[in-house]
């Protein structure tokens, strides 16, 4: 039998955006050597892909301490923590500049395959626990590599694995077929390409968190615009509207989450959207135009579109996990311990306890998910919540039980709902897809001003 050694061996990070970043930060203040394996060609590059949008977090609760004092010899200096910044900021003034410093501690174009124990599979117990990690990585010049590792922190997020059309969790039939009418991103209307794409069209827009607050928003600001004459949003949601499918609006103690909703509404009070609600999609076809006609699993068709906008939330990529021996939970795919201060049917991001290693740990010692992976399918992530998770788990990795059993984290009283909102207004701002808690009978209406946006939550 081949053994390896395990405490000269890296902690392997999965994922160079803000948790993983710090998880490198806290291990290099631990004496700890980390190695950060990111598939994109940039620090922080699922922010990137949503730099036009505005966090409606601030400065203030979006940078890690251990992080800042790894930058302070750099005489980098923290941007007023008062103001909100756009992800392509987060991205450009902090995960970049945290990167530059952690320099080859880094490799980019680096995509993990494959993570299990050194010569075990996930059914072999003999000696488990003493054989370090071993992770299958490839690069994207097309090399292939193993890695051995003492520690893995998978801090990849879940923003590659957007949720499909389907009611069902699966994808609609045909929405594969329709992938190029598809998109599953807030749109940047900023991109002359992607206006034009959206200009003077019609829209489904599938969701009811503060994805599809901000898609609406935007498509009924270039609905105004003279070049978006005729845009149109159809906003489809599986359940009902209520008075508290806007959020809290002024009511909300967070002001620019509360704005995005006011947003969204003001989008719909002035025509540019109808909604349809209590509509769970089957199937997506294509008419004798090729425009696409969306069809309900009690057979229900739409009007024709142009283009669908799906924002229905993200779920974990645990493939390359399959050969490690995770607890997670069967419903939110989050560590069992965590999932009941995270379920969303009985918590806000205001209401979740800050955790860390106890919480986190899984039955296969030394693997952590962490960031939003730990949560899972649940919506409500916090950025500080990531970085006292990952300043609890280094602490255990470097032996300091005391230190990682200890919450360091007080969260403001409402929280700080990571998530990106609407571009332009540091006062506006998004938190993450939830859903409405009642379901009246379907219907298509066309809000009008008389809709009153009540207190959010259920």
């Amino acid at each position: 039998m081949v053994v390896i050694a395990t405490d000269h061996l890296p902690v392997l990070v999965i994922g160079a955006g803000p948790t993983g970043l710090a998880a490198a930060a806290h291990l290099v203040e631990r004496d700890l050597e980390p190695l950060v394996l990111e598939a994109g060609a940039a620090a922080g590059a699922a922010v990137r892909e949503w730099s036009h949008v505005r966090l409606f977090s601030t400065w203030g609760e979006v940078t890690d301490p251990a992080a800042e004092k790894l930058l302070a010899p750099t005489g980098w200096v923290k941007p007023d923590k008062t103001t909100y910044p756009t992800g392509g900021d987060w991205a450009e003034q902090y995960l970049q500049p945290l990167a530059d410093v952690l320099g080859d501690k880094i490799r980019f174009g680096a995509t993990v395959t494959g993570v299990s124990r050194a010569g075990r599979d996930r059914i072999v117990d003999a000696d488990r626990e003493t054989q370090p990690f071993v992770v299958h990585v490839a690069y994207a010049d097309g090399r292939e590599e193993r890695l051995f590792a003492r520690a893995v922190i998978d801090a990849s997020g879940t923003w590659s694995t957007p949720s499909p059309t389907g009611a069902s969790g699966l994808p609609a039939l045909g929405e594969k077929a329709a992938a190029d009418r598809i998109s599953y991103r807030v749109p940047d209307l900023k991109n002359p390409a992607v206006r034009s794409r959206y200009a003077g069209k019609r829209t489904a827009v599938i969701g009811s968190g503060a994805s599809a607050f901000t898609a609406l928003a935007t498509l009924a600001d270039l609905a105004g615009a003279e070049e978006g004459a005729g845009t149109k949003a159809v906003w489809i949601l599986r359940r009902g509207i209520s008075g508290s499918t806007f959020g809290g609006g002024t009511a909300d103690q967070l002001p620019a989450r509360g704005a995005l909703g006011l947003a969204a509404k003001a989008a719909v009070d002035e025509g540019h959207a109808d909604a349809v609600t209590g509509f769970r999609t089957e199937e997506i076809e294509r008419d004798s135009d090729g425009r696409l006609v969306l069809v309900a699993e009690d057979g229900r068709r739409l009007d024709p579109v142009d283009e669908i906008i799906v924002l229905t939330g993200l779920r974990p990529d645990l493939s390359f996990l399959s050969e490690l021996r995770l607890g997670l939970d069967e419903r939110l795919q989050a560590p069992v311990k965590l999932a009941p201060l995270i379920d969303p049917n009985q918590h806000s991001c205001g209401t979740v306890y800050p955790h860390g290693v106890n919480e986190l740990s899984h039955p296969e010692q030394g693997v952590y998910l962490v960031g939003m992976k730990s949560y899972g399918r649940a919506p409500t992530f916090l950025a500080l919540t990531g970085y006292e998770q990952v300043r609890s788990i280094v602490a255990a990795i470097a032996g300091d039980r005391e230190s990682a059993e200890r919450v360091e984290l007080v969260l403001p009283e409402t929280g700080v709902c990571g998530g990106a909102g609407l571009f332009e207004q540091p006062d506006t701002g998004q938190q993450a897809d939830g859903s409405g808690c009642c379901a009246p009978a379907p219907a298509l209406i066309q809000l009008g001003t008389s809709t009153a946006a009540g207190p959010a939550g259920c």
